[in-house]
């Protein structure tokens, strides 16, 4: 393995996933709560890994061969995060949630964050845009040493997402308030938005 080269990847896989995102929002929110977090950020990994390994490989043959992808990927993704958005601003409004060391509420359940965070993950095309098209396209550099570029940008995803969840625990005293919990919704509902606009207008 060129060590230069994976860290080269692990730097440029670092730079694109730290980006304010849908994703990275729930991760953040399912970290705060302190529910499946090892699940959700293992998941959101390694869709990450077998995105990257897609573009470092095959980058060059799916756009040739499916060129539908693109318009359906935007459109179902946008009119996922348009409902997700508007499910946080409900709970903005609504919800009196706190969080405590040993949280009252009754946790939700796995299957149904999992699908969520597939969800928020494959239905945004904005994650094959970092992964499978700008890093494919980067890895095409190096040649030989594509590995090594992919290992690292792997090992970035993985980094962040498990920091990311359970570095949200810092954070847990500032949200025992109710106002605070409603401001991360309603920005969760704002982020979600944004990126369906961005995906309909075609950016």
């Amino acid at each position: 393995m060129d060590l230069t080269v994976y860290f080269t990847g692990l730097t440029m896989g670092l730079s694109l996933i730290m980006a304010i995102g849908a994703q990275n929002a729930f991760v953040l929110r399912q970290g705060l709560k302190g529910e499946h977090v090892v699940w959700i950020c293992l998941t959101c990994a390694l869709s990450d890994a077998l995105l990257i390994a897609l573009g470092v490989t095959s980058f060059g043959r799916i756009a040739a061969w499916l060129p539908w992808v693109d318009p359906l990927m935007r459109y179902g993704g946008a009119a996922f995060l348009i409902w997700y958005g508007a499910r946080s601003l409900r709970s903005a409004l609504r919800s009196r949630e706190v969080l405590t060391a040993a949280p009252a509420q009754e946790p939700s359940g796995l299957a149904g964050a999992l699908l969520t965070c597939l969800a928020l993950t494959w239905l945004n095309p904005h994650v094959y845009l970092d992964t499978v098209v700008l890093l494919g396209t980067l890895s095409t550099q190096f040649g030989a040493q594509k590995a090594s570029f992919a290992a690292g940008a792997m090992t970035g995803s993985f980094l962040f997402f498990f920091a990311l969840g359970f570095g949200a625990a810092a954070l847990r005293p500032v949200f025992a308030r109710p106002a605070a919990w409603r401001l991360l919704e309603g920005g969760i509902a704002l982020v979600m938005w944004a990126i369906a606009l961005k995906l309909l207008l075609g950016a």
